[in-house]
């Protein structure tokens, strides 16, 4: 039976959370007085608005790369605005410094960094940059230039510093719960690429005839951008904490000595001390540093680096820029965006079941590995092949991208404290978004022998 040490106090009725105690305003509930009764009701409060955490995880999870993606899919804008500057290579190059640097400082101080702020912080400032790059093409009047452009670049960096703060925030928060709000979260991460696609493709058909018909389908992306991580900041400040599965876990994770759970286990109505427990009982605050957390985990490190190193050396880059004219026309580049972004959301899916979920480290290494061999498939591709054999190789780029990820962030946090999950999320975010800086890097390698 799992209990709270004596550093906590209580001082409003109590509630029990698989045995232990904690303080729920306006609650009150007899602890069970026998083994097996508390094992039941461990279990039920466990699962209680599991479905609804789901929901709202999947939610979270599009807010995390909404925005991106969204400027993302307006590339074609871009490109009309700025020709001579390669925004889909410039942007994404301007965009992972910010976010590398951002969740390095972020990894390094987790323990000790109050996790709902980071949070909010991290939405409140996606909600924000969406909103400057309206203010900034209305007042410009929808015209480019190098001024401009550059003020594309800071609020492309400004995304990068709020996705260091939500995607490392979230995934070690979610790391100490149950593998299936983690899934979800990451299912809204690839969910946000498939309906930021979707939308283009409708808003580029409504307003293809029409004049200025690329830049009214581009501010229609931004505002729905701005509502959406509006929408984002009010369910996790409000509705998140509130959730008996969530406050679970967050307690779980306080009784183990987690620093960072404070302030969302108060938003959700329970106060925990943490000061003589400390004094009284010091192997609470014992974990696993960063170093031995990574040493313990180095493959699943180099698993997420090496995932998102081949994936972004050609996504968006080479898609939207060496792939050669087609049928399609404008459109090529739209489709093969959305085909990645659906396949790889159909993709973080695929490891609910069981039986398809890889869950062998020797074996989701191998799997990673073999997945460079789309480099050459794709440079034959593009100077050989038709757009049928492209899109195809871009749908299982996103397939497998999505999978691995799933694989990995959900195997890697089991057997550890709650602290210590916490900290491993943040790292694997970590190695992720490097394994994006060296991939948006290397992309650059294709226009080798091409000019500028």
């Amino acid at each position: 039976m799992l209990r709270f040490p004596s550093r906590f106090f209580f001082c409003a009725p109590r509630r029990t959370y698989a045995g232990l105690q904690l303080v729920v305003h306006g609650e009150s509930s007899p602890a069970p007085k026998r083994m097996s009764q508390q094992a039941e009701t461990g279990e039920a409060i466990r699962n209680e608005g599991k479905y609804m955490a789901i929901i709202v995880c999947w939610l979270l999870g599009n807010g995390c790369l909404f925005s991106w993606n969204s400027m993302l899919m307006i590339e074609d804008y871009y490109v009309y605005l700025f020709p001579s500057y390669h925004p889909t290579r410039v942007l994404a190059l301007v965009y992972q410094p910010f976010a590398l640097g951002t969740i390095a400082i972020l990894a390094y101080h987790e323990a000790k960094i109050n996790t709902r702020r980071r949070n909010l912080a991290g939405y409140s400032l996606f909600f924000l940059s969406s909103l400057a790059l309206i203010v900034l093409d209305v007042a410009t009047s929808g015209k480019g230039g190098i001024g401009v452009f550059i003020g594309v670049c800071v609020v492309s960096g400004a995304f990068g510093v709020a996705d260091a703060h939500v995607q490392g925030g979230m995934v070690g928060d979610l790391s100490l719960m149950s593998p299936e709000l983690i899934q979800s979260f990451l299912a809204g991460l690839a969910a946000s690429g498939a309906l930021t696609s979707a939308l283009r493709l409708i808003t580029k058909a409504a307003f293809e005839n029409s004049q200025d018909g690329l830049r009214k389908g581009a501010m229609m992306f931004f505002a729905i951008s701005c509502f959406f991580e509006l929408l984002c900041v009010l369910l996790y400040a409000i509705v998140f904490p509130k959730l008996p599965i969530v406050k679970f876990y967050r307690a779980k994770a306080a009784s183990e000595g987690s620093m960072t759970v404070s302030a969302d286990l108060a938003a959700g109505g329970i106060q925990t001390h943490h000061a003589q427990g400390v004094e009284e009982d010091p192997k609470l605050k014992e974990r696993m540093n960063n170093r031995q957390l990574l040493l313990e985990n180095i493959d699943y490190a180099l698993d997420m680096f090496l995932i998102y190193v081949l994936t972004l050396s050609i996504f968006p880059g080479f898609l939207s820029e060496d792939t050669g004219s087609h049928s399609l026309g404008s459109w090529y580049a739209l489709v093969l965006f959305a085909m990645y972004n659906v396949w790889d959301l159909i993709g973080r899916y695929i490891p609910l079941l069981k039986r398809f979920k890889l869950a062998s480290r020797k074996g989701l290494m191998a799997a990673i590995l073999s997945r460079f061999i789309l480099i050459p498939a794709f440079y034959f591709t593009a100077k050989y092949g038709d757009q049928g054999w492209m899109i195809l190789l871009t749908s299982f780029l996103g397939l497998s991208n999505g999978y691995l990820t799933v694989c990995v962030l959900t195997a890697a946090p089991k057997g550890y404290k709650g602290p210590e999950q916490n900290a491993l999320g943040n790292l694997l975010v970590l190695c992720l978004l490097a394994g994006i800086f060296a991939g948006v890097t290397l992309d650059w390698l294709w226009l080798i022998g091409k000019g500028w």
